[in-house]
C-alpha cells in the first residue's frame, strides 16, 4: 500500500489538504495502523476442531448403579433433550459440557444417562453409543428387544392401520 512506508502526515500532505484536515487524516491513519491485528498464521476454527479420530474401536461401557440406558425422543435445544429410559420413565436430560459440540446426539440415538438422586425426572447424558455398540448391547441383553437401533422411530408403538395412510377415494364420498 502506498502509505505503508510514509508517515501519516506525509500521506495527508500528498493529497493537498488543509492543515486541520491533514491533522485529522493523519490521526486516523495512525489509529488504523496501530489497531489492525497482525495475522499470526496457524489457521482458524477448523484447526481448533482437530482431526476426526473415531477410527479406533473403543471399549463397550455398561451401566452401573445410578445410571440408565435411554433412547432420545427429541432434541430441545440449549444442550437439552427428552429421552425415554429403559425403566419406562421419560426424562429431561442435559448434555454434559465435555460432549457439547464434539459428540452430536440425534433423535433415536441410544445414550447412557447419569440419574440424579434429588430429581428423578431429570438426568445427565454421560455417553452416546454408536450404532454397532447399541446392537452389541442389545445382543448382550442389556437393551430390550422393543428398542430399534439406528432408526428415528423410537420404541415400537402399537399403531392402528389407518394412522399413517388415507385413501383419496374416501374424499369423494364426502
Amino acid at each position: 500500500f502506498f502509505f505503508s512506508r510514509r508517515t501519516p502526515h506525509a500521506v495527508a500532505r500528498r493529497f493537498f489538504l488543509s492543515r486541520s484536515r491533514r491533522a485529522s487524516l493523519s490521526r486516523r491513519l495512525r489509529r488504523l495502523r496501530t489497531t489492525m491485528p497482525k495475522n499470526k498464521g496457524k489457521g482458524g476454527k477448523n484447526r481448533r476442531r482437530g482431526k476426526n479420530e473415531g477410527d479406533e474401536k473403543r471399549e463397550l461401557v455398561f451401566k452401573e448403579d445410578g445410571q440408565e440406558y435411554a433412547q432420545v425422543l427429541r432434541m430441545l435445544g440449549n444442550g437439552r433433550l427428552e429421552a425415554q429410559c429403559i425403566d419406562g420413565v421419560k426424562r429431561l436430560c442435559h448434555i454434559r459440557g465435555k460432549m457439547r459440540k464434539k459428540v452430536w446426539v440425534n433423535n433415536g440415538d441410544i445414550i447412557l444417562l447419569g440419574l440424579r438422586d434429588f430429581q428423578d425426572e431429570k438426568a445427565d447424558v454421560i455417553l452416546k453409543y454408536l450404532a454397532d455398540e447399541a446392537r452389541s448391547l442389545k445382543a448382550y441383553g442389556e437393551l430390550p428387544d422393543s428398542i430399534r437401533v439406528n432408526e428415528t422411530d423410537t420404541f415400537e408403538e402399537e399403531r392402528d392401520e389407518n394412522d399413517d395412510f388415507f385413501d383419496f377415494d374416501d374424499v369423494e364420498n364426502i
